[in-house]
């Protein structure tokens, strides 16, 4: 619903930077997959959708304020962008408070509170051990770390050839 007006908004937002519109939409892309086949209800689905387009908005910022993409500064500086942007595009504000949230927890693997939050972790992480191209040994140890839920498992398990 939301969706489709959030992913335009985020593409010119990220104008001229086409490895972080790419890295969104594959995020986007994991996560709508993983939501869909975990059974995710339709309200928790399009909070999950639009944080993994927003998830990373506040890099920018954090690049400009402390000449650093470093997690804790891309939360520290995205729940305020994200909120921004979603309530422009008409986004109910009960949705725009969980979306923010995630997008200020997206790099926190600790006290994970929701299925939402769980899936846009597992999707970003996806999306960033290929672009990094993590070890072998790091991927084994984030399987055990960082996903719980089946589809996730079998994606990371089948994307990089894991046992």
């Amino acid at each position: 619903m939301y969706q489709d007006i959030v992913l335009k908004k985020m593409i010119a937002f990220d104008r001229g930077d086409a490895r972080r519109i790419q890295h969104f939409i594959k995020v986007y892309a994991f996560a709508s997959y993983i939501g869909r086949r975990e059974g995710l209800d339709t309200q928790t689905q399009r909070i999950l959708e639009l944080a993994a387009i927003v998830h990373d908005i506040g890099i920018h910022a954090a690049e400009e304020k402390h000449h650093s993409t470093a997690g804790t500064y891309q939360e520290q500086e995205g729940p305020a962008l994200a909120s921004e942007l979603l309530t422009n595009c008409g986004v109910p504000e009960d949705l725009t408070k969980r979306v923010a949230f995630l997008v200020g927890h997206h790099h926190t693997y600790t006290d994970v509170d929701g299925l939402d939050w769980r899936i846009l972790l597992e999707a970003d992480f996806l999306v960033n051990a290929y672009e990094d191209q993590l070890s072998e040994a790091a991927l084994r140890a984030a399987r055990e770390k960082i996903f719980e839920t089946d589809t996730g498992k079998h994606i990371l398990a089948t994307m990089f050839g894991l046992a």
